[in-house]
């Protein structure tokens, strides 16, 4: 069968798509991911926020400004995001959070929440390396997977970090999500180092995360 796909810029209509993307990548190879722990309520509702969240004026990592997205036969199937951590890393982050926590109405414990679940995850959360270009939130939807979306999202964003001046990438892989490290490294990413932790081991099931670079 033909698979005819393209990548382009994310829009701001695809921002239901992108929450999708989130909370996939979020997940890696597990059951429950990221967000899945430092959101409560139903999957619906973590969806709504990721949505609310890739629309904020604040334009953070999650924001659909920085994500690509890869189509096939017209309907959004994949997508990733780069972001250079100075504009858009976790400070901003957190504002744009908050954003979406005035939007819901929350209290503000409510905001403060998500922020006290994510304290263990924290632990194993690589550190930005100087000056690199960021890559997250890869994912593909089921249907489409194994027909290479992700590995021309790959070239596509590392393409794009290039042109935006950067000599550095960097990816981070949950341990134990060996078909994404594999892929990574396929394309030229070497595993720089790793962060283990028991608390992160308790609420997320694997011992840490992995950081890979790559020289563009």
């Amino acid at each position: 069968m033909t698979m005819n796909f393209q990548i382009r810029p994310a829009r701001y209509e695809d921002a239901a798509f992108l929450a999708q993307v989130m909370l996939l990548a979020a997940r890696s190879h597990l059951e429950r991911g990221f967000w899945d722990i430092t959101l409560a309520g139903s999957e619906t509702e973590r969806l709504g926020y990721l949505e609310r969240l890739a629309r904020t004026s604040t334009p953070s990592w999650a924001h659909y400004t920085h994500f690509l997205v890869a189509e096939v036969d017209g309907q959004p199937a994949a997508g990733l995001c780069g972001y250079d951590p100075r504009l858009a890393g976790i400070p901003v982050l957190s504002q744009a959070m908050d954003e979406v926590g005035s939007e819901l109405g929350w209290s503000e414990v409510e905001r403060a929440a998500p922020w006290e679940r994510f304290v263990p995850i924290s632990t194993c959360i690589s550190d930005d390396a100087e000056g690199a270009w960021i890559i997250e939130n890869v994912a593909t939807l089921p249907t489409f997977r194994r027909r290479g979306l992700v590995n021309a999202l790959l070239h596509e964003v590392l393409d794009k970090g290039r042109k935006k001046g950067h000599s550095l990438a960097q990816i981070s892989v949950i341990i134990g999500n060996t078909p994404a490290q594999c892929a990574y490294e396929k394309i030229g990413f070497e595993v720089a180092d790793e962060k283990r932790h028991p608390d992160f081991l308790a609420v997320v099931g694997e011992p840490g995360m992995r950081r890979l670079l790559f020289n563009l």
